[in-house]
């Protein structure tokens, strides 16, 4: 008779457990049905970026390493109406040639509301970055000849909110191109520095004070996003 009880208890508490669990895994799902009809209701779009200027303050090309430094003008637009973005972590960096010449700068994480947009000016060092010997004779042509293609990229992780809910962190990637061009100095819209130098001797510069160039950001581009 005991034992008898005994399998009727067991039995009795395997028919909660499992009453229990089912009631769980069946509140996960209902859960996870509304996330999802939600986000396919309001579909997340991804931020726009955009970059306004990009000020080549100075760049010493020796062998085989590059020293630079620059300031970068980004914008940011969130063009959903419902979704807000958390900008979890952005470091901001410059290429040529998809190779670093400035080492990556971490942004302060921040939300970003509906349709709001927010703007960064992070300065951007770089200091004997060690680059092939091809990048860096590329980069002394490019710069004799009076032009250079940079590349302004961030790479994050971001998240949505709608309403009280957040998604899981997504990747960010942001590539955008930064062409400058000599130009004479002088006071102008987006004027840059003038420490140019290669192997310590000036580049772009002339016989004549009045006629000395420097590489100047040509006009605001739109990025390409991955998210």
């Amino acid at each position: 008779m005991a034992k008898e009880k005994h399998h009727k208890r067991e039995h009795h508490l395997r028919r909660c457990c499992g009453g229990f669990a089912a009631c769980i895994l069946g509140l996960v799902l209902v859960v996870g049905f509304i996330t999802l009809v939600v986000y396919l209701a309001l579909r997340p779009s991804k931020p726009s970026f955009y970059l306004q200027d990009l000020q080549l303050r100075s760049i010493n090309l020796g062998d085989p390493s590059l020293s630079a430094t620059a300031q970068a003008t980004l914008a940011s637009r969130n063009p959903n109406d419902h979704v807000g973005i958390y900008y979890k972590r952005l470091d901001v960096f410059v290429t040529y040639r998809d190779e670093p010449v400035t080492v990556p700068v971490s942004l302060p994480p921040m939300y970003q509301g509906h349709r709001d947009v927010t703007i960064w000016s992070p300065v951007l060092l770089g200091e004997s970055v060690p680059v092939a010997g091809y990048i860096a004779d590329a980069m002394k042509q490019d710069i004799a000849a009076g032009y250079v293609m940079l590349q302004v990229k961030v790479d994050g992780r971001v998240k949505w909110k709608v309403g009280s809910w957040v998604s899981g962190s997504y990747h960010l990637f942001v590539s955008c191109p930064a062409m400058l061009a000599a130009g004479p100095s002088g006071p102008g819209p987006m004027p840059l520095g003038s420490a140019m130098s290669v192997n310590g001797t000036a580049v772009g510069a002339s016989a004549s004070a009045s006629t000395v160039t420097s590489l100047r950001f040509t006009q605001p581009t739109g990025c390409s996003v991955e998210v």
